[in-house]
């Protein structure tokens, strides 16, 4: 009970002066950004990404014509008669006179040229959609499924071959019983009437259900596309709304970093030092401020956008990982110079950790690896298992409760206010690690707690290297 008094204690000493620090130093820089991350909330609330909204010019002289490119948001649309626009023909980027297109010569113009084909293919798929002979606009019917890729780790670990060797002379023998199976036909045939009644009587959550739309009065034709038409489902909505979460946590956990760095640099630290508490409850007191505060934020944009409060679950050990980075890196640098330089360096880093495996979400499993993907996953409303979660967290609650540790372990007057290189310092904090008495335990378990922070480092490179292609990416990782 009286640690847990020291603590409560140590919080509330913790807020009173933070909160007096940032009122005379940062308040006015703090509330500009909470008007700008509340600007960006709702901007990512919205459905889709509109960067490119009006980023073309084109001019028409047929109502009708319009039609083609009225969905794009890309374009800006102009009506006016023939003459006009040959006139006025360079302050736009296409225009098109009597059924005949006419770009500009320039980069812009290509590519102003290149999306109105693609939007022109896709109005004639519309067109043709809409005809009442289905097989005269599709004589094939394809039901397109996204799975998920699967990497079979076991049996690589176990050093099992997985396919047959390139110069293998003889097919591989199976390992299990052999039944004979019929071979389809090529195609199965069906008349437009069967087609029709098939698509009207799917479940709305059958995947062909989106085919409905084909059918008199129906309105769901524009879901409809070709195969050239078709793109993985990348996530960006998603990733821009987690980049909505992840801003103000580790803004947050800065606050905690600069006030450990002002303890050492003032020398304030010196009465919590003398105080009869241990290192453990000042750091836990200090720490427990701001991981409220980072909670408390992330939920307050999870109401705000609506989003299911389960999102909150894979940020928690994203949130101790900031934190214990802060405490860290404010316990390692000797002036605000050098951590700002360190905190640049870690947030560069981390972000590319978290934010890279997120744009596979839906596409591969690498994306795991990172907590943000669960984020994403639960956005989606796909959920995630306790595996997943275990896989995509373990490293984040390890590294974090190594770092806490180390840092309650030196959080002691000649670590804090000794004037040594970055390098020197952190020696200084392994070294704390290591009993006279029991050298050789002291190195194992050294080596254990390593562990955790190589397999970081190891994820960290595939991730980067994941887009190289194939020999190289082998070569470098």
């Amino acid at each position: 009970m009286r640690i847990l008094s020291s603590i409560r204690t140590i919080a509330a000493w913790e807020m009173k002066r933070s909160v007096t620090t940032m009122g005379r130093h940062v308040l006015p820089l703090a509330v500009g950004l909470l008007v700008l991350l509340v600007l960006v909330t709702s901007f990512a609330a919205q459905s889709g990404i509109h960067m490119q909204d009006g980023m073309y010019r084109i001019g028409v002289d047929d109502s009708r014509v319009a039609r083609i490119v009225a969905s794009d948001s890309r374009f800006t649309v102009t009506i006016a008669d023939g003459s006009t626009l040959w006139e006025n023909r360079f302050s736009y980027d296409i225009i098109i006179l009597g059924g005949e297109v006419y770009a500009i010569d320039t980069d812009k113009g290509r590519a102003a040229l290149k999306s109105l084909e693609r939007d022109y293919e896709a109005y004639v798929s519309h067109i043709a959609a809409g005809e009442p002979d289905l097989f005269a606009a599709y004589p094939l019917w394809i039901d397109l499924e996204y799975v998920k890729s699967e990497i079979d780790f076991v049996a690589t670990e176990s050093g099992q071959q997985v396919g047959a060797p390139v110069d293998a002379r003889k097919p591989p023998v199976p390992s299990g019983p052999v039944e004979a199976v019929t071979l389809p036909q090529a195609a199965t045939p069906a008349s437009e009437d069967d087609l029709r009644q098939h698509l009207a009587g799917v479940g709305s959550d059958h995947p062909l259900s989106r085919y409905t739309g084909i059918l008199p009065g129906a309105s769901s034709v524009d879901n409809l596309k070709t195969p050239s038409q078709l793109s993985p489902p990348l996530p960006f909505d998603s990733i821009i709304l987690i980049f909505v979460f992840i801003f103000p946590l580790y803004f947050t956990s800065q606050f905690f970093m600069m006030s450990v760095m002002n303890e050492r640099v003032g020398r304030a630290g010196e009465a919590l030092l003398s105080a009869p508490v241990r290192p453990s409850a000042i750091i836990i007191g200090k720490a427990l401020p701001y991981f409220a505060l980072m909670l408390f934020i992330a939920g307050a944009i999870t109401l705000a956008i609506g989003a299911p409060v389960g999102i909150l679950i894979p940020l928690i050990p994203v949130i101790l990982f900031f934190l214990a980075s802060a405490l860290m890196i404010g316990m390692a640098a000797r002036s605000f110079k050098e951590l700002s330089f360190i905190s640049i360096f870690f947030s560069t880093l981390a972000t590319a950790y978290l934010f890279f495996p997120t744009v596979f979400a839906n596409t591969h499993v690498i994306s795991i690896v990172s907590p943000l993907t669960l984020v994403v996953l639960e956005l989606q409303g796909d959920g995630f298992t306790a595996a997943e979660y275990l896989y995509s967290t373990a490293l984040f609650f390890a590294t974090s409760i190594i770092l806490f540790y180390a840092g309650m372990a030196n959080y002691r007057e000649e670590r804090l206010f000794s004037a040594k290189s970055l390098i020197s310092r952190l020696a200084d904090f392994i070294s704390s690690g290591i009993m006279r008495d029991h050298p050789h335990a002291s190195f194992f378990v050294l080596a254990i707690l390593s562990i955790p922070f190589v397999f970081m480092v190891q994820m960290m490179a595939l991730v980067l290297f994941f887009n190289i292609p194939m020999p190289l990416s082998l070569i470098l990782l």
